[in-house]
C-alpha cells in the first residue's frame, strides 16, 4: 500500500488491516446490493446505477467535500511560509512529492490530511494549531498527517466509509417510504421488504465498527512512523499533550462542529473515557499514544 520510494517505515499490520477491512466492506456491499436486487427485481437498473454512481462520487469527491466542510483553504508559501517550510522538510525526509497545503480558520487546534492518492493529497492545519505549537511540535504533527498519505490509509478510509453512507441512506429511504405499510398479511415479498431497514442497519453497524477499528490502528501507525522519520518522538508527544489539553478550553459549540470529521483529525474533538465510548472512538486514547512514543524514544536513545 505504501509507496516503495517513501522513507516512511512500512507497517505490515496496517497493510493487513486495510486489506481485511476492504475485503469485509466489499463483502457487506455485495450482500446489501444483492438484497436490494432480490427484493426490488424490477428496479435493478436503477439500483445498479445509483449504487455505482454513489460509489464513484464518494471515491472522487468525498475528500474535497470533507476539506470544504472543515474549512480548508489552500495557501501559498508567501501566505504561510512556516507551514510550507515544515512540509517541505518532511517531504525531503520522506522523499515524497509535496501535497497541497491548506489552512483552516478555526481556534480548534488540529490538522488533517485528505486525498485518494499522493497526487491529490491535501494537508491542512488550523490557525489554532499554528498559533499554539512550536516548530518541532508542528513538524511532528505534519509528519503524522503525511504518514496517512504515504500509507494510503486516507484513501482506504474514504472507500470504506462509503458503505456506511449507502446503508444509512437505504435505511432512511426504507423507513420514510413506508415499506412496511406496503406489505399485506403474510405476503412473503412484503415480509422481505420489511427486512430491508433491518438488514441495512446491520450493514451500517458492521461497517462503522470495521472503519473504527482501522481508524484507531492507523493513528498509532502514523504516530510511530512519524516519530521514526523525524527522530523526535518527544516533539510529537509534546504536541499531542498540548493539543489534547487545549481541547478542554475550546467552546463546546466549536467542538460539536468539528466532531463529524473526527476520523480525519490528528486529535478528536471529543475523547470519551467510557469503555463503550473508547470502543466506538476513531482514535486510540492519549495514554496509548504517549506510551508508544515513550517506547520509541527509549529505543532511539539506546541503539
Amino acid at each position: 500500500m505504501a509507496r516503495t520510494r517513501s522513507r516512511y517505515a512500512p507497517d505490515r499490520g496496517l497493510t493487513t488491516r486495510m486489506v481485511s477491512t476492504m475485503f469485509f466492506i466489499g463483502l457487506l456491499y455485495v450482500v446489501l446490493v444483492g438484497v436490494l436486487l432480490a427484493v426490488l427485481r424490477g428496479a435493478w437498473p436503477v439500483i445498479l446505477i445509483l449504487t455505482g454512481g454513489m460509489f464513484v462520487a464518494q471515491f472522487w469527491f468525498s475528500d474535497r467535500i470533507a476539506a470544504y466542510g472543515m474549512g480548508a483553504r489552500e495557501v501559498t508559501p508567501q501566505e504561510a511560509p512556516e507551514l510550507h517550510g515544515a512540509i517541505d522538510r518532511i517531504c525531503a525526509l520522506a522523499d515524497m512529492p509535496k501535497p497541497r497545503v491548506a489552512v483552516a480558520r478555526s481556534d480548534v487546534p488540529n490538522a488533517f490530511a485528505t486525498g485518494r492518492s499522493e497526487r491529490t493529497a491535501l494537508v491542512c492545519a488550523t490557525t489554532g494549531l499554528l498559533r499554539r505549537l512550536e516548530p518541532e511540535e508542528l513538524e511532528g504533527v505534519l509528519a503524522h498527517e503525511m504518514s496517512h498519505v504515504a500509507h494510503r490509509d486516507v484513501a482506504v478510509m474514504t472507500i470504506a466509509s462509503f458503505l456506511g453512507v449507502l446503508a444509512g441512506i437505504v435505511t432512511r429511504v426504507a423507513l420514510w417510504g413506508g415499506f412496511a405499510r406496503n406489505s399485506r398479511g403474510n405476503d412473503p415479498a412484503g415480509i422481505i421488504i420489511m427486512l430491508i431497514p433491518l438488514i441495512s442497519a446491520v450493514v451500517y453497524a458492521l461497517s462503522f465498527l470495521l472503519t473504527r477499528l482501522l481508524s484507531r490502528y492507523r493513528e498509532l501507525s502514523a504516530d510511530r512512523t512519524a516519530a521514526l522519520l523525524t527522530g523526535r518522538p518527544s516533539a510529537l508527544a509534546s504536541a499531542l499533550t498540548k493539543v489534547s489539553g487545549q481541547m478542554a478550553r475550546i467552546p463546546t459549540e466549536d467542538l460539536r462542529k468539528a466532531e463529524p470529521y473526527n476520523a480525519f483529525y490528528f486529535v478528536p474533538a471529543f475523547a470519551s473515557k467510557e469503555s463503550l465510548g473508547r470502543l466506538l472512538s476513531s482514535h486510540p486514547t492519549l495514554e496509548q499514544r504517549l506510551d508508544q512514543l515513550a517506547r520509541i524514544s527509549a529505543d532511539l536513545s539506546h541503539p
